[in-house]
């Protein structure tokens, strides 16, 4: 075992390790065999990295203030292999589509776990969620109020809700993934609209207002927005509870919790984030003479962006003189669009070499018919050749959720491994897949 020569650990799945073959193994699989036996484009997720992540959170969390709880956020990436084992880890789940909800329902997560997000949900995504009998919705706006009120209304029910506000916090990421700021579609505006929401969900008769949600956005690497979030919502819910008697039970400071894609970046632990938002929330309790809420907390990219490889076989090479040189691989922003998308930076490590001096600046661009499909801008890597596997650590998160079949490709299988064993969580697609949905002949 040779863990510790490897430059890029830290961005690695925990186990990963250099074999006595001298390759890249992950979860005791050699990374080269895994290509060679599915094919690549390939994602590998290594089990302990994403049971580990799911336990140092609640760990985190819950030391410091029992009375939370740990929803995956879906949205990062969702299979049913997936969802059973963050099932099975206690965790809470947080959906935000009926897709997601189905995916859930399939392998029997608890619907007492689950909570509803979205800024525009549809009435039967709705329907199918309180039928499944999930914990609470997290209302955006008013339109949802009145559908989710007559949703339950016509089930006989009281629906537990959280309303989302939008407190005018600004997280500092990517604009695309800022969530907090008033100028954004999602939640309602805490300073202007805030207090008719409150109205509006407490007197609605199926409706029962248990809290408040905030999300700043994604990642974020910065702690003070969070506890900044925490001040503001506790005022407001201090002065709802004055003006109309509304008491806050449940609290969310949403997720957003930040990984490493690269040794440049330095993400806080589920400890620093813990450290920071549990003592802003026991502080503004005492301040403002609240009971102490029950809280949860959505991490996604953090759960399972370090457990995710993404493994892809070199091709073509192009040198522009005095330029640089491009290096291509079978994949691209079909399976990753982060890149392109969000100007995303990876590190990447060559499975089949893993230790060899990085002495050649190249461009790493995928097979995808765009000058944007780029998946590493001037990397330093070793000399590489047709043939070589190369794996971009921290591609667990995303990538997988926003894939295409853009150029009509071919969907990545995924592998789940553990103690030298790796078991396929989805096979790749097929052609078949790709003509099924289409009607022909015309009827």
């Amino acid at each position: 075992m040779q863990k510790t020569k490897l430059a890029l650990a830290r961005v690695l799945p925990a186990t990963a390790e250099v074999n006595a073959a001298g390759r890249l193994a992950v979860g005791g699989c050699d990374l080269v065999d895994l290509a060679a036996e599915f094919g690549t484009p390939l994602y590998v997720f290594d089990e302990e990295t994403l049971r580990g992540q799911c336990r140092a959170f609640l760990e985190a969390f819950r030391s410091r203030y029992p009375k939370t709880a740990v929803a995956y956020a879906a949205k990062a990436y969702l299979g049913r292999a997936l969802a059973a084992i963050v099932a099975e880890e206690g965790m809470d789940l947080d959906i935000v589509s009926g897709g997601e909800l189905a995916i859930a329902r399939s392998v029997g997560f608890p619907p007492e776990r689950i909570h509803f997000h979205g800024n525009n949900k549809a009435e039967d995504e709705l329907a199918e969620a309180l039928d499944y009998g999930i914990a609470r919705v997290i209302v955006d706006n008013f339109h949802e109020i009145h559908i989710l009120n007559g949703v339950a209304e016509a089930r006989n029910l009281k629906q537990r809700v959280l309303l989302r506000l939008s407190p005018g916090i600004d997280p500092h990421t990517h604009a695309y993934t800022t969530t907090g700021t008033t100028d954004n579609k999602f939640g309602v505006p805490l300073q202007t609209q805030g207090e008719a929401a409150i109205r509006k969900l407490m007197a609605a008769p199926a409706l029962d207002l248990a809290g408040l949600h905030v999300h700043l956005g994604s990642p974020i690497f910065e702690r003070e927005p969070f506890a900044r979030a925490v001040d503001v919502v506790f005022e407001f819910a201090a002065q709802m509870k004055r003006d109309h008697g509304f008491e806050m039970q449940e609290f969310s400071p949403g997720g957003g919790f930040a990984v490493d894609y690269t040794l440049d970046q330095h993400a806080p632990s589920p400890a620093d984030y813990a450290e920071t938002i549990v003592p802003a929330i026991k502080a503004a309790c005492k301040k403002h003479d609240l009971p102490q809420p029950h809280i949860f907390i959505e991490p996604g990219r953090s759960i399972v962006a370090r457990a995710g490889v993404a493994l892809y076989t070199v091709g073509s090479s192009k040198d522009v003189p005095g330029v640089r040189r491009y290096v291509s691989v079978d994949g691209g922003m079909a399976d990753n669009i982060r890149p392109p998308m969000y100007d995303t930076e990876y590190a990447a490590i060559v499975a089949n070499k893993p230790l060899d001096e990085r002495r050649e600046t190249v461009t790493v661009a995928g097979k995808y018919c765009e000058s944007g499909d780029l998946l590493l801008k001037d990397a330093e890597l070793p000399p590489l050749e047709p043939g070589d596997v190369l794996a971009l650590p921290a591609s667990g998160a995303y990538n997988l959720s926003m894939a295409s079949n853009y150029n009509a490709s071919l969907r990545p299988p995924i592998v789940l491994v553990r103690d030298g064993e790796g078991r396929l969580m989805r096979r790749r697609e097929t052609y078949e897949d790709l003509t099924r949905p289409d009607v022909w002949p015309l009827e």
